[in-house]
């Protein structure tokens, strides 16, 4: 791998026009497991979580995805210290509306001195005059629906952020944000073995907008010995990480993994997912094994 020329793997994903004018590479980056246990305070390794970053963009990476409550706050001056001055092409996207009291928690707050506040914050660490795509990380059901966009609205108009997206919403939720604002990506969790959110993934394909899969490679039990992935990894001399990435790029021209790791190797084998054809009986074979 360490032979690989730059951008070769990323390119071969795909790419991904968001809100119809930004381009980025269908394979990203998950910046969450660089931070601390618990996804709390600082990396154990910081020289590896900053090696890790800058190996991303080197593969091909241009959608590097954060959050400021990574950390909180750590994942995002990590991408900054790794990356910055950044390469023309890459895309930050960052999410607010989550707050951490704790190690492992996660608590909504969509107020909107708090969002206000929030993309302040992300654009000092980041070093970014403008987010290129900005997040809500949650919707939060004790602040009035129109508040929450509305503030993300007046931040876009202010030339701090410049698209709008969503995290863990259904049809009706995205239908009814849309009322007020455009929305150019919507990120739930998805997997081989979670598809709970194929109504939003077929809405997304509908209607082009980008589907960002938080915890793509949940394989559980398909990946054990003798399991459909571990078979299909077999097949294709391949792991079952990339078959479960392959099988992602494969199931919509919206999808957008961003599969995160603090390994440089496995970051490397991600990627590898690219060169992967899944004929339509395997996929029906994975599909079929993962109901049961």
């Amino acid at each position: 791998m360490s032979s690989t020329s730059p951008f070769t793997l990323g390119a071969k994903s795909g790419t991904f026009l968001l809100g119809g004018d930004l381009a980025v590479h269908r394979l990203g980056f998950g910046s969450m497991q660089l931070t601390g246990k618990g996804v709390w305070g600082e990396p154990a390794d910081r020289p590896n979580a900053l090696a890790v970053l800058r190996r991303a963009v080197e593969l091909g990476c241009n959608l590097i995805d954060t959050a400021d409550s990574y950390g909180p706050e750590v994942a995002e001056r990590l991408i900054a210290q790794a990356l910055h001055p950044y390469p023309a092409d890459l895309v930050i996207a960052t999410k607010a509306g989550l707050v951490r009291p704790g190690p492992g928690q996660w608590v909504p707050d969509g107020r909107p001195e708090h969002l206000r506040r929030a993309c302040e914050g992300s654009l000092k660490r980041l070093k970014l005059d403008r987010i290129d795509l900005y997040q809500l990380h949650r919707i939060d059901p004790k602040v009035p629906l129109a508040d929450q966009i509305g503030t993300l609205l007046a931040l876009q108009k202010e030339g701090k952020v410049r698209h709008l997206g969503l995290s863990e919403v259904s049809v009706d939720q995205i239908k009814a944000v849309r009322r007020l604002a455009p929305i150019v990506s919507v990120q739930n969790r998805f997997n081989l073995s979670d598809r709970g959110a194929q109504p939003v993934l077929d809405y997304c394909t509908k209607e082009n907008i980008g589907f960002i899969p938080w915890f793509p490679l949940a394989t559980g039990g398909l990946a054990k010995s003798g399991g459909p992935l571990a078979r299909a990894a077999t097949q294709l001399h391949a792991t079952p990480a990339e078959i479960a990435l392959a099988w992602l790029l494969r199931a919509s021209p919206v999808m957008l993994p961003i599969p995160g790791t603090s390994q440089i190797g496995h970051l490397e084998t991600n990627m590898q997912a690219v060169g992967l054809t899944l004929d339509d009986a395997l996929v029906k074979e994975l599909e079929h094994s993962a109901k049961g």
